[in-house]
């Protein structure tokens, strides 16, 4: 076989899977399918340096750095997400601190499910600098004033869009905001609403995700992993390269958040971060090849009936052939909606299915006091008993 012959039958096998077959925008309505074909066209850098080769970056950048000038604030108490070795380079300006806000996901995904059934509407805000405002040393009422009751808005935040707007324009004048509209995209998850309910996926994400290792034109798979696979740790296997391992599946881990079905694998590759092998990374692969057989897929927060609690809970028992730990596994539902779910090997093994399934609920039921905390602060009655199965 000649080379020729070679680059020939490499090609074909590249195209036999193209991405396209795989990626669909049918069902989007017509405003929704720009945005969503709009924001595939986005390249986001992945340095500083690609960052100031585009225009549009290096706006936002100096939109940033004006603002912070603006504020008169000190460099020690800024730090944001610009906090980057690149960026402080380019300015001139010392940062010995970095710090990124982190919005729990469990969270945000409670209150869409409450947005979905109780008609919220989701606006989005980018205040940029949030960090230069010092800690609030005055108390801030978030509930109703004593004496302002009516039979209405008893324990409510009342819903009114021309109110929205008021608060908006108020930010606007003690802080840096730009105003971004009804909810579309956030933190890389993609957000999409109608009658039925809200949809939350990572379309973008996974396509970027497929280019960046080179499997846009992979063969897809149907699961994430065969259910009788156990993967161990073995010491002839030969190594790979852990900072790139360790990527992969820290990005895999990001994805899960939107993606349940990936939950348990993502566990199982996540305890070879530190010494991985071709074995480890195959599995990876295998992930990245079931995500391709439907990018698009996602959560729907659907509006029903139900305002019932419920709690999930399963575990296996010496599931690991390392250590035999077993693994637990729960998941919530909140008025009818999944909401979250974790799939973790135990701490210690269990000396029988039993106490493997005990530790399971006990975890499962810490995350239904979580729940119902959460429930009472934000003033969701919940009065119906939670339910664990």
């Amino acid at each position: 076989m000649n080379p020729i012959q070679v680059q020939v039958e490499v090609q074909v096998q590249i195209f036999q899977h193209p991405i396209s077959n795989f990626v669909s925008y049918d069902g989007l309505s017509s405003e929704y399918w720009a945005f969503a074909t709009n924001l595939s066209n986005i390249e986001i850098p992945r340095g500083i340096h690609e960052a100031l080769e585009k225009s549009e970056w290096r706006v936002a950048i100096q939109e940033e750095m004006n603002a912070l000038k603006k504020n008169d604030g000190s460099v020690s108490r800024y730090k944001a997400r610009l906090v980057a070795k690149g960026f402080t380079q380019t300015y001139g300006i010392d940062y010995q601190e970095t710090f990124a806000p982190v919005a729990k996901l469990n969270t945000v995904r409670v209150l869409l499910s409450l947005a979905a059934n109780l008609d919220w509407p989701l606006h989005q805000l980018d205040v940029k600098n949030a960090f230069l405002n010092g800690d609030l040393e005055e108390e801030v009422y978030m509930e109703i004033p004593p004496g302002f009751e009516t039979g209405s808005n008893v324990n409510k935040v009342g819903d009114y869009t021309e109110e929205m707007g008021c608060l908006k324009e108020v930010l606007a004048k003690e802080f840096e905001i730009k105003n971004l509209g009804s909810l579309k995209y956030f933190l890389g998850m993609e957000v999409a609403r109608s009658k039925k309910g809200i949809v939350v996926s990572q379309r973008k994400y996974i396509l970027d995700l497929l280019k960046e290792t080179g499997m846009l034109g992979c063969k897809p798979a149907d699961t994430p992993m065969e259910s009788s696979y156990k993967i161990s740790f073995k010491e002839d296997s030969p190594p790979v390269d852990t900072g790139r391992y360790q990527r992969l599946v820290g990005k895999l881990i990001y994805l899960s958040h939107t993606r349940p079905d990936i939950g348990f694998p993502v566990s199982v590759i996540s305890q070879f971060m530190n010494k991985p092998n071709e074995e480890h990374l195959e599995a990876v692969y295998r992930i990245l090849r079931y995500l391709k057989m439907n990018p698009g897929k996602g959560i729907f927060f659907r509006k029903g009936t139900s305002k019932d609690v419920e709690i999930y809970s399963d575990a296996d028992w010496a599931g690991s052939i390392t250590d035999r730990r077993s693994t637990t596994g729960y998941c919530t539902y909140v008025w009818g909606n999944l909401v979250t779910w974790r799939s973790k090997k135990q701490s210690v093994v269990a000396r029988s299915s039993a106490e493997a399934e005990y530790r399971a609920l006990a975890q499962s039921i810490c995350e239904g006091l979580w729940l119902k905390r959460l429930l009472d602060e934000l003033r969701i009655s919940t009065r119906e008993t939670m339910k664990v199965l």
